[in-house]
């Protein structure tokens, strides 16, 4: 290679690492710039916007409760999946929730629920799983 060989590699190498797609992504934060949660946190609070049923992918043939919410750090909607046994009854519109990532592989949405990839945790800062479990009820706003 001669004497300046190791530095013609090592340009070589650096400029063909652009092909690889991880790299690229990882260098330009392409992640956290298509995050909606803007890649900070695993939480968010948000305004519900409307309910809707989505259904699971086959074999099962339910229907999950959704919710479209709307962030109140960037404008984005969202859905969020309402876990929980007739849990969308204590989720109107215009609460505030708190959602948080499902944590599906590698940010997409995980399980059975197409295109769903946040889950709401606290309507009007009181915990969904205690409101549906009856331990108390929902807080006026």
């Amino acid at each position: 290679m001669g004497i300046m060989g190791a530095r013609r590699i090592m340009k070589k190498r650096k400029k063909d690492r652009w092909s690889d797609h991880k790299y690229r992504s990882r260098i330009k934060k392409l992640r956290q710039k298509s995050d909606p949660l803007g890649g900070r946190s695993w939480q968010a609070k948000g305004i519900v916007i409307s309910k809707f049923q989505k259904e699971a992918k086959q074999p099962n043939s339910a229907m999950r409760k959704c919710c479209k919410v709307q962030l109140i750090k960037n404008g984005i909607q969202v859905g969020a999946f309402i876990p929980g046994n007739l849990a969308q009854k204590f989720v109107d519109e215009h609460d505030e929730v708190l959602i948080e990532r499902i944590g599906g592989k590698m940010g997409r949405s995980k399980g059975d629920i197409p295109g769903i990839r946040f889950r709401v945790i606290k309507v009007n800062d009181q915990p969904l799983k205690r409101l549906w479990k009856g331990e108390i009820e929902k807080g006026r706003r």
